[in-house]
């Protein structure tokens, strides 16, 4: 498909800077099946699933993934994206032209890292220096990657710290955080157990590769990055037993999303998975493992955007843009949410 066809245009006054607060005041634009669209608070979630629906959050943990530093004279920036190993890390880097094999990259903090390998995609393989872990290191060298359209804004700063971490974050590895699970409170949670609806949580390590533009001018020449996750055996169990007994699998975030489809099979189970993803949706794709979408307001012509138009339909994730946008909704990942159940 033709990428142009994902565009709209956004004024860039609804882009949010700052969360809602408290994070559950964020507003959710429901969206399902032939129903008209309802203006909604993600408060309201409670009353607006069904005993027995199955919320799938990812637990994965922001790190401080972002470096500023210096090769000799030269500004060096590095935004860290997928691990490799214990001491190796794949990162975009600013600058790059700058930088060659070998090259000795110093951060604050004594920190060092060498830049071992260029990619075919313009990043880099750095390996860090000494024996302490590079997880240790980032926290006193590194600070927390916001996304462009917020951090060309305005500089991070401590609030972030905690307001680009979800309540559910703990297995530390992704460099974006799952931005739909944001708005969840403790208060939210204990109303939905209440309700009889159920929790889940899976492992995506978001990479900075869910920023990067779709250059490609047809969808089937894009290529995406791989992320890595984990999707134990007792999870897949209850999920589709679950939807076995009548519940739907609500997705918390594109990125639960992709994982969970990523681990379905043609017969429409779910299954463990523990490995990289570079699943990419798009119109025309069938849906195996989920039944609805909780997620923020997407950038134009964004893989996400595609994603939710294959969830959706193009023609009507257009009207919802339209709508949210007229109704001043908050978009990106410190917004408003929507909830897209077909």
């Amino acid at each position: 498909m033709r990428v142009d066809l994902f565009d709209f245009d956004l004024p860039q006054e609804r882009i949010a800077l700052r969360p809602a607060r408290p994070r559950d005041a964020a507003r959710m634009l429901v969206v399902e099946g032939g129903a008209p669209f309802a203006d909604r608070h993600v408060r309201d979630l409670p009353v607006l699933l069904r005993q027995g629906d199955v919320l799938v959050f990812n637990d994965t943990r922001v790190i401080p993934a972002q470096l500023e530093g210096r090769r000799g004279e030269a500004r060096i920036g590095a935004t860290l994206h997928k691990r490799i190993d214990l001491r190796r890390w794949q990162a975009f880097v600013r600058n790059a032209k700058r930088l060659k094999t070998g090259d000795r990259i110093a951060f604050p903090a004594d920190v060092h890292a060498l830049a071992e390998e260029r990619h075919a995609d313009g990043s880099w393989t750095l390996f860090f220096e000494g024996d302490e872990p590079v997880e240790v290191l980032l926290e006193r060298a590194g600070r927390m990657p916001l996304p462009p359209y917020i951090a060309g804004k305005r500089e991070t700063d401590e609030a972030d710290a905690s307001d680009y971490q979800t309540m559910f974050a703990r297995e530390k590895g992704a460099v974006a955080a799952p931005t739909a699970a944001l708005h969840f409170t403790p208060e939210l949670v204990e109303r939905l157990d209440a309700a009889g609806i159920a929790r889940e949580t899976l492992t995506l390590h978001v990479g900075a590769g869910t920023f990067l533009p779709v250059k490609a001018d047809d969808t089937g020449d894009h290529r995406m990055h791989a992320e890595w996750g984990r999707i134990d055996a007792a999870t897949a169990d209850r999920l589709n037993a679950a939807r076995a007994a009548g519940g739907r699998v609500i997705a918390v975030g594109t990125t639960s999303l992709r994982l969970l489809e990523s681990a379905a099979g043609e017969d429409n189970v779910i299954r463990p998975f523990e490995g990289d993803t570079s699943i990419f949706i798009t119109p025309g794709y069938r849906f195996k493992a989920i039944d609805g979408l909780m997620t923020n307001f997407h950038l134009p012509k964004s893989t996400l955007f595609m994603l939710v138009s294959a969830l959706m339909g193009l023609d009507k994730m257009q009207a919802v843009y339209a709508h949210a946008i007229a109704e001043e909704y908050r978009f990106y990942s410190y917004g408003d949410s929507s909830l897209l159940i077909p």
